[in-house]
């Protein structure tokens, strides 16, 4: 399962980038109101960090708007990839940029008639809300599972899942179970998958014995 880092907040990216743990960025306007400079500036930052894809979101609702934004944002980098929300227009929107070769991310989906007809456009990625099912009290990973279920059903759907709304690890860990493509996080929760108490409880008492031999590697 591929990793992507969900924030605009480039210092983190590079960190997660410079470690090898991400292979890709997604980026909203809520992100971009946290980071609070300018778009453009932000993506052309991110872009530079990493080769990966990076999904930049139009603010636009109608088709003719999206277009227009889509192609202004594709200019900044050739692995920028346009987020479009899952809406008539958005699969519109999502047809026309995939027959210009440019890569689009269907976000906001919650059903699996909705990720059917955005792989019927074409789309690269489609993002399923796991967090937002669940505040709903909605089992977000079977959502994943069903769309899994029905993308395997059609060996010619080259659209990746990608898991979001991630809000802990054992999201990261159901979705790959599932079999998720790719899974989209907060920064915090990236590292967070590397925390264990008896990783931390192991470590603690090599240490000490080692202390103890009096000796030294280098």
């Amino acid at each position: 399962m591929k990793f992507f880092a969900d924030t605009a907040d480039v210092a983190e990216i590079r960190e997660l980038a410079e470690a090898g743990l991400i292979d890709g960025v997604t980026t909203n306007p809520s992100l971009v109101l946290k980071a609070n400079r300018p778009y453009s500036d932000i993506l052309k930052e991110i872009c530079d960090v990493t080769s990966g894809p990076v999904s930049a979101e139009v603010a636009a609702t109608d088709l003719d708007g999206m277009l227009k934004e889509g192609r202004e944002l594709a200019k900044i980098a050739s692995n920028i990839v346009i987020k479009v929300p899952l809406t008539l227009d958005g699969l519109k929107a999502c047809r026309t940029f995939r027959s210009e070769g440019t890569m689009v991310n269907v976000t906001l989906c919650f059903s699996a008639n909705q990720a059917l007809l955005a792989a019927k456009a074409g789309a690269s990625f489609i993002s399923p809300f796991i967090g937002r099912l669940d505040d709903i009290n909605l089992d977000g990973m079977d959502l994943i599972a069903e769309i899994r279920q029905i993308y395997d059903n059609y060996p010619t759907i080259e659209t990746e899942i990608l898991a979001a709304s991630i809000r802990s690890p054992n999201h990261v860990k159901e979705a790959a179970l599932i079999g998720a493509d790719v899974c989209t996080c907060p920064a915090a929760v990236i590292k967070s998958l590397v925390k264990h108490p008896l990783t931390d409880k192991g470590l603690e008492q090599f240490v000490s014995d080692w202390k103890k031999t009096g000796q030294t590697i280098a």
